[in-house]
């Protein structure tokens, strides 16, 4: 009996463990999507006011692609 309680007590301590892994890998899944609006929201700022020229490199095959992001806003020339 005694051995079933500790077993029992065994598999919550991991079951406990395991939800705060969980908890804390969420939370740094949070913060990187955080990290990554502002990132995004910064760059769409930019292209209202000029074209943008982002440029990808693959992790897997190592090649460079080229993304032109243009508004619609006109750019004011020398008047």
């Amino acid at each position: 009996m005694a051995s079933q309680d500790r077993a029992k007590l065994g598999k919550q301590v991991n079951q406990d463990r395991d939800i705060g892994q969980l908890i804390k890998r969420l939370d740094m899944l949070d913060e990187r999507l955080d990290n990554i609006d502002s990132i995004v929201t910064s760059l769409i700022e930019r292209v209202m006011g000029r074209p943008l020229v982002i440029e990808v490199t693959c992790p897997n095959c190592g090649q460079t692609i080229q993304i032109n992001v243009t508004s619609g806003v006109r750019l004011r020339g020398k008047e």
